[in-house]
């Protein structure tokens, strides 16, 4: 792990092959620790996904060009619009010339398309694109945790699904890849919280996304996690189905 600001804490530490996690730990006040993770892929084509706050966005700049010059950045990615998941995308156009947002297509329609200072590449659900040497998938999973137009994505190479908010867990001090169990943590805090909306399809969006077998899932909220991705999805999905 590398840390990049010391001050802030903000680290960078490879969670698969030539996937990078930026994270920053927070202290919310009245509350628990948290944090903020991007991923970013590096390839022909390299692509962050996640953001990170407005204000957070020197931050995660500082520790993105400890991987790879800013301006080699083609696409800015997102699960659904958040603050936390694209409020700094204008910031990181403008630092990226060449690069475009990218999202699900509803996404796109109902907000990117005003929001952003360029025209964002909409995905459909289950669309692939290159980004050189390897394969992102857009899947599509409406309400799951929330927002109708949240999504993930699902590198090929590597077996990464790029999760959002799925499994989110507290702490600001987690480790940066763990094979322990998230599911409790993310599970506890969800009954306190309540972020999830409850939707009717999460089993089958679940099942779309245990279908991949993922290896490693990369968490917006605490540690990435190694293993077997499909079981522990599964797990998720009898969680949910006694909410």
């Amino acid at each position: 792990m590398t840390v990049t600001n010391r001050q802030s804490g903000t680290n960078v530490h490879e969670v698969a092959d030539g996937i990078y996690r930026i994270n920053t730990p927070v202290q919310i006040v009245g509350a628990q620790g948290f944090s903020f993770n991007q991923y970013l892929i590096l390839d022909d084509q390299p692509l962050l996904f996640h953001t990170g706050p407005r204000r957070m966005f020197p931050l995660v700049r500082e520790a993105a060009a400890s991987v790879l010059p800013i301006e080699k950045l083609r696409y800015i990615a997102f699960s659904h619009v958040e603050a936390d998941e694209c409020g700094s995308l204008n910031e990181w156009l403008a630092a990226a010339p060449q690069s475009s947002p990218l999202c699900g297509a509803v996404a796109a329609l109902v907000s990117i398309e005003d929001l952003a200072d360029r025209a964002p590449r909409a995905l459909a659900d289950g669309e692939a694109i290159s980004l050189g040497s390897r394969i992102v998938r857009w899947l599509d999973t409406p309400h799951l945790p929330h927002a109708w137009e949240c999504g993930v994505l699902f590198e090929e190479s590597t077996g990464t699904l790029l999760c959002g908010d799925l499994l989110t867990q507290p702490g600001a001090d987690l480790p940066a890849l763990t094979e322990s169990d998230i599911l409790g943590p993310s599970e506890a805090f969800r009954h306190a919280m309540d972020y999830y909306s409850h939707t009717r399809h999460a089993g089958p969006l679940l099942d779309k996304l245990i279908a991949t077998a993922p290896t490693t899932l990369a968490c917006m909220h605490g540690s990435a996690w190694r293993g077997d991705g499909a079981k522990l999805l599964r797990e998720l999905a009898g969680a949910l189905s006694g909410a």
